[in-house]
């Protein structure tokens, strides 16, 4: 179901920070970070080989990131009548996201150098959130939404660490990650079945957006669903430097 952890500067000229958990099926296919979208050259993302869409997008010449994490839908269509969610991040970095997609239902966070706005599609209608200055957690409900247990549990525990200074800002964060393991029913890294599949997190992304460009970092876990150790050395290790 995924997790994204999201800081908005309360002074200007300091960048967005984000931290983001993908979940998916082990066994689906899909390649890190690259340019996989010869349609929108310039974009980077984490490509889903089966349906051939994005879970995160990057535009680092329009300053924009979107991460994609999937919420109940309530509408009566059928699978014929909808298309798949991952073009909706690369939508959103192009500026073209339509106001009723023809989709299942999604939270979309959207993160420019001028803050952070969270989408919340739910096959009926669309509302768009901008998020005030702080730290904020978004998961499969509206965003800060304290019955998801994993938000009600360790938000407070995200704001009080905060980011640290110079390039491992999101370390705080790790650490928080690390000990919501203790609980699975509250844990950040996920193992759940859902719809007769089980659904684990495999990746972790780290972005930086401002007004000097995007920095996203990507560290794959050695074990679906499971903290180790050596999780923020690959993570710091893992810096796509991305074109301006």
């Amino acid at each position: 179901m995924c997790t994204v952890v999201v800081d908005v500067p309360r002074e200007s000229g300091q960048p967005v920070r984000v931290l983001a958990v993908r979940d998916e099926d082990r066994r689906r296919p899909w390649r890190g970070l690259g340019d996989w979208w010869p349609e929108q050259p310039g974009v980077l993302g984490v490509r889903d080989d089966r349906a051939g869409g994005a879970w995160l997008a990057v535009d680092p010449g329009a300053r924009r990131l979107a991460v994609l994490l999937n919420r109940e839908d309530l509408s009566q269509r059928s699978d014929d009548e909808v298309v798949t969610r991952g073009g909706i991040p690369l939508q959103a970095v192009a500026g073209v996201l339509p106001e009723t997609p023809a989709t299942r239902g999604f939270n979309l966070v959207e993160v420019d150098a001028d803050g952070a706005s969270v989408v919340e599609w739910d096959g009926l209608t669309a509302r768009r959130t901008r998020l005030t200055p702080g730290t904020h957690m978004v998961a499969h409900h509206s965003p800060d939404d304290p019955a998801t247990p994993r938000i009600g549990r360790w938000l407070e525990d995200f704001r009080r660490v905060g980011v640290a200074d110079g390039e491992g800002w999101w370390e705080p964060w790790l650490e928080v990650v690390a000990a919501s393991t203790a609980d699975p029913s509250t844990s950040v890294l996920r193992r759940d079945a859902h719809d007769g599949l089980v659904l684990e997190s495999l990746l972790v992304c780290a972005a930086a957006v401002g007004a000097e460009g995007i920095d996203v970092r990507e560290a794959v876990l050695s074990e679906p669903g499971e903290w180790d150790d050596a999780l923020p050395e690959r993570l710091r290790a893992g810096i796509a430097a991305l074109p301006q």
